[in-house]
């Protein structure tokens, strides 16, 4: 095969499962758009264990012949293991989708229901993925993010396997946002409001004063902004249950 055959072939990323349950979402002592906490069932579903790369991305140009992303080549941003960033929600379902097609495989952008459950994992109700210590506790904290995102997978994972899951870059969720969604939100799977007009977002970003997000923390943007602390990671669904 040559090398510019490779180039346009995907590559399926490091999925990890996180099973179906029952998880306290949200934080009564959060921000308003928190709140209430409410009890939620999330079936078995997977999620990646790395915010999708510059290195992925690249792959996904190549086929497509898609404008690269406005920060593409500016050595802040532009690591191969970097996330990409400067994506627009758009951009982030249209890869989700050729990434269905060239795997056969039925990859989307996560809800942020599963986003949650995911960055959870066994420690219902802590603060952080890790528990409820202080960001600032994180090792190298103080170096790291100085001027961008830093390669994925630098340090340990969460105990379920995730990398970067709350720091480094927000991630393009599925769901369009409401502020005062929970207060309706269904119990079972809740994929968001029918409409709107700001998609939802989950975790931290290189930019902010505090570079790691509280696991409940919501944030959004239109889904045709692209900024350079917007990236995203990918999600599928399991055809089997548990």
């Amino acid at each position: 095969m040559a090398v510019s055959t490779l180039l346009r072939v995907a590559t399926e990323p490091a999925m990890v499962r996180v099973p179906a349950g029952w998880f306290w979402m949200g934080c009564e002592l959060g921000r308003d758009d928190e709140r209430p906490l409410h009890r939620v069932w999330v079936d078995a579903f997977e999620l990646a264990s790395h915010q999708v790369t510059n290195k992925d991305y690249a792959r996904f140009v190549a086929a497509t012949n898609r404008a690269r992303p406005p920060c593409w080549n500016d050595p802040n941003f532009n690591h191969p293991l970097a996330p990409v960033v400067g994506i627009s929600w758009h951009e982030a379902t249209s890869y989700c989708e050729w990434l269905n097609n060239t795997t056969s495989a039925p990859y989307r952008l996560p809800c942020e229901a599963e986003w949650e459950r995911a960055a959870r994992g066994d420690l219902e109700g802590a603060l952080y993925p890790w528990g409820d210590a202080a960001p600032e506790s994180l090792p190298d904290y103080g170096q790291r993010w100085k001027t961008g995102p830093e390669p994925v997978g630098l340090y340990p994972p969460s105990a379920l396997g995730f990398y970067n899951l709350g720091d480094n870059v927000h991630e393009w969720c599925s769901d369009w946002y409401d502020a005062h969604y929970y207060s309706h939100s269904p119990e079972r799977n809740p994929q968001g409001p029918a409409n709107g007009g700001r998609r939802a977002s989950r975790g931290g970003s290189w930019r902010h004063q505090i570079k790691v997000s509280r696991t409940a923390a919501r944030s959004s943007i239109p889904p045709d902004f692209k900024y350079s602390d917007y990236g995203f990671r990918v999600a599928r669904s399991c055809s089997a249950p548990g």
